[in-house]
């Protein structure tokens, strides 16, 4: 963490910033609410013969081999015939504008220095994970609903991959951000971090804890005792079993000490 509390807590206030490294070039591809790209302030439509490609692309996170790409996006067909596609989907993306895509004789990839907004939001939980966030990091993301489900409609296996991927390391970065936030003693934010990690999914226990934990580390025990109830009974419905023992035990036990049993966390101040 740097900077002085009073300065950490203003970034607290407001929007996270970019850092330097991260400074947004012309275009931006978004693929909550998309796919589409962003030229300056102006969205651009991608094309939809070049939309499977293009999300093909940027979900590899790195250089893709131009057959594999084919075979895998047209594999009905012999290889001259996927190639000729691949061609077809690139030159209607430049038709329409778009230049995030960069591409060799043998490979594609997205250019490094186009803002994407899934490789966003996989950053910022790797740093509250890896407790490395700064203080703008320290807000829950925006686009946080529509990261749970990622190109709703899209079935292709290795999008579904991503999706699930990304679904569980949001919900790990905002558990570990409630329990920071708790540790800082902000305890409205934690709250509010951990009932979206419940939102997301209600019969998480983990999640569910992390929201127990922050209402008790407040000193709110009815209202951790009225959560957990609620919780058990929901789990017994859909599933037909009991919550961790644990957990029960934390809330009827440990209300008074639940702030030296937290896990430790990097404090943000």
């Amino acid at each position: 963490m740097t900077g002085s509390p009073g300065e950490d807590l203003a970034l607290l206030a407001a929007p996270p910033t970019l850092r330097a490294a991260d400074a947004a070039p012309s275009q931006e591809l978004r693929l909550f609410g998309g796919p589409y790209v962003v030229d300056g302030n102006r969205p651009i439509s991608v094309p939809e013969g070049s939309k499977r490609l293009l999300v093909f692309i940027a979900l590899r996170r790195g250089r893709v081999d131009r057959r594999q790409a084919a075979g895998t996006l047209w594999p009905n067909g012999d290889d001259e015939r996927a190639a000729g596609n691949l061609r077809s989907a690139l030159w209607r993306m430049k038709g329409a504008g778009i230049s995030v895509v960069r591409a060799d004789k043998y490979a594609l990839w997205l250019d490094p220095q186009a803002r994407f907004d899934v490789r966003d939001l996989d950053r910022w939980a790797g740093r509250i994970i890896e407790e490395t966030a700064v203080g703008a990091d320290l807000r829950m993301p925006r686009c946080s609903l529509d990261a749970v489900d990622l190109l709703p409609g899209w079935y292709d296996d290795w999008v579904i991959y991503e999706r699930e991927r990304l679904r569980q390391r949001l919900l790990h970065a905002l558990e570990s951000l409630s329990r920071t936030l708790a540790k800082s003693r902000l305890f409205a934010q934690a709250i509010e971090v951990a009932l979206e990690g419940v939102r997301i999914d209600p019969l998480r226990e983990s999640a569910l804890r992390v929201l127990v934990e922050a209402h008790l580390a407040e000193g709110n025990l009815c209202e951790a005792r009225r959560i957990y109830r609620d919780y058990s009974d929901l789990v017994r419905r859909e599933l037909g079993i009991s919550p961790d023992p644990e957990l029960q035990a934390l809330v009827e036990g440990c209300g008074q000490t639940v702030l030296r049993t937290l896990p430790r966390a990097r404090t943000p101040f």
